[in-house]
């Protein structure tokens, strides 16, 4: 369980990394609504807690219970939807004791963990690129998906498939069967597109489908694109420095409560508004170097398990982070997702911090995979 372990190969600069996009995140949830800093700062202690335990376990050890894994993945968004707590027409949370807990936010890491040692499997049973294995790895992915999907979530599944597809590829997906795969995916999109503007189409609720109409058609949509428009206004406002930390004057966006909860999906407004084009970059250059750094850690792990495992956590921070960036710059449809490490959200630290923890781990029993 805790053997294998190399300390001299601990990666302290992406703990460091790790650690400074965390902070951040306190200042600037600080700044958006100072009523939510110490739930952060709890978050973030939790978080660099479970970290660093989890980096001393051997991720072959956590790997071995990737089936109960996904079963209690299952349990856990079976039990939301049934006992979970309503809000906003979606019941995505529980409350326990006042702190907020998310089980769509430890799927993401689940279904890593699980599809890490699934594919593993395949790749050593069958070859990856046949029917039966496709369907099989469908399967398993769209049984939680579609947990999450009734939540509603449907920012968090495509985050999610977005990951997933992406593992599959670099496990070994033949381009044969990529190309058979587009073929059908292409049209899908398409009859997808098409069908949710039926008035009578019974596949998304009216808001989500609003939200990505107005994205095609914004002229048609004016109402559903405030936020959207009024993050643009924030961003821009901050110019090249931003308005400073802490703005209370009347000519900000976030005193004017123009977003509502900005300290969350809409972070990064705050971002631009207050530290200006320049925090902007910083932060997306950090949380950049904290993918490559995942990366590093993949191209450098000693199995295909330990690559898949490290590639799926820079997946999931990247694919995040872009969605959530590309939101509040109105660059992607209107969908809440937390930007990493930024956002408050206890569940999203816990997360990220059990997934950085498995790199950590395995970084330490690093030896060149390719």
């Amino acid at each position: 369980m805790f053997g294998k372990i190399k300390l001299k190969s601990y990666n302290y600069f992406l703990l460091l990394l790790i650690i400074s996009a965390m902070i951040i995140g306190v200042v600037i949830i600080n700044s958006a609504n100072s009523n939510y800093t110490s739930k952060q700062i709890i978050g973030v202690v939790l978080g660099l807690t479970i970290l660093i335990v989890t980096a001393l376990i051997d991720y072959h050890f956590i790997c071995k219970f990737y089936m109960i894994i996904y079963a209690l993945n299952l349990v856990f968004l079976a039990a939301v939807l049934l006992f979970g707590e309503n809000v906003n027409n979606a019941t995505r949370w529980f409350t326990f004791a006042g702190i907020t807990f998310q089980p769509s936010e430890l799927t993401k890491i689940f279904m890593i963990i699980f599809m890490a040692k699934f594919l593993c499997r395949a790749d050593e049973k069958e070859k990856l690129s046949h029917f039966r294995t496709i369907i099989k790895f469908g399967i398993f992915l769209g049984i939680p998906i579609l947990f999450i999907f009734m939540q509603p979530d449907l920012s968090t599944s495509i985050c999610i498939i977005m990951v997933m597809i992406t593992m599959y590829y670099l496990a070994g997906l033949s381009y044969k069967a990529i190309g058979i795969i587009l073929l059908i995916f292409i049209p899908l999109v398409s009859g997808f597109l098409w069908y949710i503007q039926r008035p009578d189409q019974k596949l998304l609720y009216e808001h989500q489908v609003n939200r990505i109409m107005s994205f095609i058609y914004p002229s048609e949509y004016d109402d559903d694109n405030q936020q959207q428009d009024n993050s643009v206004m924030a961003i821009g406002s901050g110019k090249l420095t931003g308005k400073g930390l802490n703005n209370t004057s009347d000519a900000t966006v976030k005193a004017t409560k123009l977003i509502s909860e900005q300290q969350t999906d809409f972070i990064f407004s705050i971002v631009g508004e207050e530290l200006g084009f320049s925090g902007c970059i910083f932060l997306i250059a950090l949380i950049l170097i904290i993918v490559l750094q995942c990366i590093r850690v993949a191209r450098r792990a000693k199995d295909k398990l330990g690559m898949l495992l490290a590639a799926g956590v820079a997946c999931l921070i990247g694919y995040q982070s872009f969605i959530n960036i590309g939101v509040a710059t109105a660059l992607l449809p209107n969908t809440g997702i937390p930007l990493p490490f930024i956002s408050y959200g206890l569940s999203s630290l816990v997360s990220l911090s059990l997934g950085l923890g498995m790199t950590m781990n395995i970084s330490m029993q690093h030896k060149r995979f390719y």
